[in-house]
């Protein structure tokens, strides 16, 4: 049952400054499930399912957290939230080199100058980016979740900056792909922080 592995959480909103109070959460009842029947009657949920349904819609939906996360195959076999968590910053390592190498092939051939000094000054954002992400990485892989929301929400930037130093759509998809893959990883580690204690 859900409520053996995870406990009753009756919160309203999280005391980080970050979320500014968007982190809502569900009240989880032990006595009852959705349908208003005994919870042994219903079917235990997974700990994506979990996460994903308690990061609260004003702040990252469920369906937006299952398919980012899902990216990754391992993504319902995971046994936890921390290994939600492993899943959620590695695939923003991932994410980031990949967008750094799009960048890169995109300034091969542009032609702009203009264009070119704001996608050389792009990769300097990424290439000071993944070595904190890497770090965070390895962070939630120990279990250890201090510093590493701060690193994801930085790395938020690295996109934003870039976007505004090229231009919309000046840059390839990639860049904002990994926008919204910081974005869902800050809010993961985040919940996790939040459940686990």
């Amino acid at each position: 049952q859900i409520e053996r592995q995870y406990p009753t959480i009756m919160a309203v909103g999280t005391s980080s400054s970050m979320l500014g109070g968007a982190f809502l959460l569900l009240v989880l009842s032990s006595a009852t499930d959705v349908h208003g029947g005994p919870s042994s009657s219903a079917a235990p949920r997974s700990p994506l399912d979990y996460l994903c349904n308690n990061l609260g819609p004003a702040y990252v939906g469920a369906n937006l957290c299952v398919s980012t996360l899902c990216i990754d195959p391992s993504c319902r076999s995971t046994r936890g939230l921390p290994g939600l968590a492993v899943i959620a910053t590695r695939l923003t390592v991932s994410n980031a080199t990949v967008a750094k190498a799009s960048i890169e092939h995109a300034l091969a051939h542009a032609k702009d100058d203009k264009a070119r000094k704001a996608m050389r000054s792009c990769l300097q954002l990424y290439t000071g980016a993944i070595p904190r992400l890497q770090w965070a990485a390895r962070s939630a892989a120990a279990g250890r979740y201090s510093g590493v929301p701060e690193v994801l929400l930085a790395a938020r930037y690295v996109s934003d900056k870039c976007t505004n130093l090229a231009g919309e759509g000046a840059l390839p998809k990639e860049n904002v792909e990994f926008f919204m893959m910081a974005f869902v990883a800050e809010a993961v580690v985040e919940g996790v922080q939040l459940f686990i204690g």
